[in-house]
């Protein structure tokens, strides 16, 4: 007798990560739904599945998810992705982060919870912990540095919440510096990555934050995805782990993967110098490792670097009038 697939939905499905699980649950055999409302996301990014019977979309934004919302209807587990990033616009936006990141999550928990889902595993942001000592641990105290990673936390304290009263069976990820093929670029100023990308193509400088020392804890969206399926399926509930590759780059050895001039621009308030995730934790309960190489990664992505043909194109002009909401509220002299 041949048993049917497992449904998995996911939440931001259409997005840089949202996609790679995406991909991940399809070639692991489960029936995948995604719910997107493309504020971010984009077909494109799962055009290759083209035709596949065992993928859905549905164009839909969180906050107005119902309880018993039928895209959940008997979804044996939930990856919740869905959300909005970016420093600068949560510093002028607050209200919308919150309402997102926050109610947002709560509405999902609430869609699960009605399923009688199996597992939610929540897209929690290294972000919570502010300029933490490195390697961060989980039990690092909790320090954001503004909107964004408050409303990431608090969506997070929701999902554990929902644990405590309701037994919902979750667990979440602190993801530090993921990146990868389909990494968004918005009209936002963000990701190096996209950034630098478009620089490239453009002819013009690199523009490098500080001395470029600054290192960070690079992780490539497939091994992300992996992590996220593993917590999935863990019998193991109620846990958070930090992800990275535990194997910080420097922005310096980044620009030297690309190739290209470089112009330097002040170091931002509220940054850390390092990100640095410790995983021990999740490498010892899950037996997950990270397994793309920061060069192949960026391999990877130089293979598709005409997917960035239209993207923003930053100077350090450009990007002082961006951040200039930034510095303000980080408290830069």
């Amino acid at each position: 007798m041949i048993s049917e697939p497992k449904i998995a939905v996911v939440t931001g499905g259409a997005g840089f990560i949202g996609s790679h699980m995406v991909d991940v649950l399809l070639a692991k055999g489960y029936r995948v739904r995604v719910i997107d409302n493309f504020s971010g996301g984009r077909m494109a990014n799962l055009a290759h599945h083209g035709g596949n019977a065992d993928l859905s979309v549905e164009e839909m934004d969180i906050r107005e998810l119902a309880p018993d919302a039928k895209v959940f209807a008997g979804a044996d587990r939930v990856f919740h992705f869905a959300g909005i990033g970016d420093i600068v616009p949560s510093i002028e936006r607050p209200i919308d982060y919150m309402d997102t990141n926050v109610q947002g999550t709560v509405r999902v928990l609430e869609a699960a919870r009605h399923a009688k889902a199996k597992k939610l595993v929540y897209a929690a942001s290294s972000s919570c912990y502010g300029l933490a000592p490195t390697p961060t641990r989980e039990d690092c105290p909790i320090a954001p540095e503004h909107p964004y990673a408050l409303s990431k936390y608090q969506g997070e304290q929701a999902v554990f919440h929902w644990h405590k009263v309701y037994k919902q069976p979750v667990n979440s990820i602190r993801i530090f510096n993921a990146y990868g093929t389909r990494v968004r670029t918005t009209g936002a100023y963000g990701a190096v990555f996209g950034v630098f990308f478009k620089q490239k193509l453009a002819g013009k400088p690199f523009t490098v934050v500080g001395d470029g020392t600054q290192k960070r804890d690079f992780l490539y969206a497939s091994d992300v995805a992996s992590a996220f399926l593993l917590a999935a399926e863990t019998e193991k509930t109620g846990e958070v782990w930090n992800l990275g590759a535990g194997n910080p780059q420097s922005v310096n050895r980044l620009v030297e993967l690309i190739g290209g001039t470089v112009v330097y621009i002040p170091k931002r308030p509220g940054e850390p110098d390092v990100t640095w995730a410790d995983i021990t934790k999740i490498t010892r309960d899950l037996g997950w490792k990270p397994v793309v190489p920061f060069e192949e990664g960026v391999a990877r992505m130089m293979a598709e670097i005409e997917k960035w043909r239209d993207a923003p194109l930053w100077d350090p002009e450009s990007i002082k009038k961006a951040t200039k909401t930034w510095f303000e509220a980080l408290g830069a002299e």
